[in-house]
């Protein structure tokens, strides 16, 4: 099949664009051409939230089925229905975890848990997304697919409810500095890998008994925050990592960003029932545990220095969110 990757360079996007021609699929990748993509994808250069640029660059293409990793909002989606509609057989849209209500009612979550994410404004897109591509395929019979990642890393990540996508956290860690879980860092939470996402998204793409279909995809290893940190802090040669236990109130009062991070997500148990995946596509098991991934991520960041780029924005707030607490504490 020829299918058309909407963004193919990021951190869901390349392994499922290397998985996809692992299969055999011609991948097109529509990217502003910024990064190189993936080898053997075709890449088309566009904006993506250009119309005509869009079609212009589609227009000599044949598509069987689309995958959106950039759609953030309704407007995002309206265009790629206008230029894809009637072209394509499925239009898969990348949505997210954070769409289920919160505080969740009961876990594990399933696809029909209900939905509604009060602390976090992406969520609430992801969301009317969502909404707006099922109305299409009740009314018109737009085949669409949606797919909900919950914290999905590659090796170029280091997940942490902070800022998964730099170095900031273990590089604290390395110097022996303080870091932070919300509340008693007891949490379960589900992180999976790429590699490990892209087995079930690519089961989804091509089977048309998947459209009109809601799917999340993620791991079954559930880990608190405390053991996440633990295991980050083995990979990279912390013995013991100085961890502050501090309630997710408190943090969110410090800064503020944190509400939709931490409320809105990673303070909240994030444990799935995988059984809807697994029966559209059986192949799919996640077969990398996070001990695995983050020795790769770990490997792949020490590979170069300049890898190991630290958010100083973040360090500072860190220090400023321990700091605080800690003067509370004497204070109490």
């Amino acid at each position: 099949m020829n299918i058309l990757l909407i963004g193919g360079t990021g951190n869901l996007s390349t392994d499922c664009a290397a998985r996809l021609l692992q299969l055999g699929h011609r991948v097109l990748a529509l990217t502003r051409g910024h990064q190189p993509v993936q080898d053997g994808c075709v890449p088309l250069v566009a904006d993506r939230k250009d119309r005509a640029a869009m079609a212009a660059a589609l227009k000599s293409e044949n598509v069987d089925a689309a995958v959106n990793f950039l759609g953030f909002d309704v407007p995002d989606v309206e265009l790629d229905h206008a230029v894809l509609a009637g072209r394509v057989a499925q239009y898969v849209f990348i949505s997210s975890t954070t769409v289920y209500a919160i505080p969740h009612r009961n876990l594990p979550l399933t696809e029909q848990s209900p939905l509604g994410n009060p602390f976090w404004d992406y969520a609430r897109k992801k969301q009317a997304c969502e909404e707006w591509l099922m109305e299409k395929y009740r009314s018109d019979r737009f085949p669409v697919t949606i797919v909900r990642p919950s914290h999905t890393y590659s090796c170029h990540w280091m997940p942490n409810p902070i800022s998964s996508g730099d170095y900031t956290l273990p590089a604290r860690m390395a110097k022996g500095l303080p870091v932070f879980v919300p509340d008693q860092g007891a949490t379960p939470w589900t992180l999976t890998a790429s590699s490990d996402f892209a087995v079930g998204l690519c089961g989804l793409v091509g089977n048309p008994a998947a459209v009109g279909e809601t799917f999340h995809i993620t791991s079954d290893e559930a880990l608190t925050w405390v053991e996440i940190y633990t295991e980050t802090a083995r990979a990279i040669g912390v013995e013991h990592p100085d961890i502050r236990r501090i309630p997710t109130e408190f943090i969110c009062e410090v800064w503020p960003l944190m509400v939709s991070k931490l409320k809105g997500d990673k303070a909240e148990p994030g444990v799935f029932d995988n059984t809807k995946i697994k029966r559209f596509v059986p192949e799919f098991q996640c077969r990398k545990s996070f001990r695995e991934g983050i020795a790769e991520s770990a490997q792949w960041f020490r590979a170069d220095p300049a890898r190991q780029r630290v958010n100083a924005e973040s360090d500072a707030m860190i220090d400023r969110v321990i700091g605080a607490w800690d003067e509370r504490q004497r204070d109490a």
